[in-house]
This record gives C-alpha cells, structure tokens and sequence, in this order.
C-alpha cells in the first residue's frame, strides 16, 4: 500500500497550510472565542470557495468528489492551525452520514448547499451516560400522527448554535439486540 502524498496532494497540503497560516493565526483563534458563533463567517466562506467543503462531496451535489485521505490531509492542516469553526461537524459528521444514509431528495438538497458553504450541520451523539456505542442510545423517537417525538438528552452538541441541521441518533424499537431499532433523524 502507498501511503505517500500524489503531487495532488501535496499541492493540496501546501496550499491549505499557507492559506490557513494568513487566514487563521492566532489571534483569530482566540477572537473566535469570544464571537457568538464561535468562528469567523468571513474565513467560513473563503473555505467555501476554496471547495473546502465539498472536497468530498460528489461532483453531482457541487462537491469535487475528491478521496477520504485528501479529507484527512486537510484536516491535518486545519488541526495544525486550530481553525476555529463547524468544518468537522459539517463535512465530517453531516455531509459523509447524508451520503451513506440520507434519501435522494436530502442529498440533493442539502448537499449542494454543504459544498457551497450555505449549511452548516452536526451531530447529537453523546448522551448522559457517555456511551457512544449502540448500546449506549437511550434517546427515543415515539411516532406519531405524521412526525416523531424525540425523548432524552444529548450533551456536547458542537456548533449546534449555528446549525441549520442535527442528525439525531435515536431508539425507535426496544430490540433484543442493541445495535438494531436506531433511527437517525433529521
């Protein structure tokens, strides 16, 4: 297995540490922890038309469909520098989720809208017993007439301030086997 960078990479990896080290120094770091919304808009969007966002997002939905390693090059980069702001809840957490589990109509919808810097999302997880395992879902989705009546409490829900979106991990059937009944909501 080669693991070293393609040239494309490479390229990608310097230019997102030269970016990153004019856009986020340190200053804007600590700025952001006093911003309501916890980064700044202005770099968000700079990121958005970078293609950032829909660096693995699939051409169709904007994105530039690019490999699960470019992500991490990327992320690399944005760890280094200590970027401020919703990329990982996003594109990690939001945007890769809708690709595997979200129906065609939400894919069109609102991955397009990833890709372009137009939606932020995250995800609600951990709950009060702090597992993140299957077993440890104790939130449930009860339905009714034409929705669902979420019941329970997640904690530490990053960006969920600005998020236009949460996917939401639920127990919809209390079944013998714990990693069965789980719904993730919208």
């Amino acid at each position: 297995m080669e693991l070293s960078f393609t040239e494309e990479q490479e390229m990608l990896r310097k230019s997102a540490h030269d970016f990153l080290a004019n856009e986020c120094p340190p200053a804007v770091v600590r700025d952001a922890e006093q911003d309501e919304r916890g980064y700044p808009q202005e770099l968000w969007q700079k990121m958005a038309d970078l293609g950032w966002m829909g660096l693995v997002i699939p051409d169709e939905y904007d994105g530039t469909g690019q490999s699960f390693f470019d992500l991490i090059i990327l992320l690399e980069e944005m760890g280094r520098a200590v970027l401020p702001g919703p990329f990982f809840s996003t594109v990690v957490l939001g945007a890769l989720p809708l690709l595997i589990a979200g129906s065609d109509e939400q894919k069109r919808d609102l991955l397009p809208k990833i890709a372009n810097g137009k939606l932020i999302m995250t995800t609600a997880t951990f709950e009060l017993n702090a597992d993140v395992t299957a077993e440890g879902v104790t939130t449930t989705a009860k339905e009714e007439i034409e929705n669902y009546v979420l019941n329970g409490t997640k904690l530490l829900v990053p960006y969920a301030h600005v998020a236009d979106y949460i996917i939401c991990a639920a127990r919809t059937k209390a079944l013998a086997k714990s990693d069965e009944g789980i719904t993730l909501f919208l």
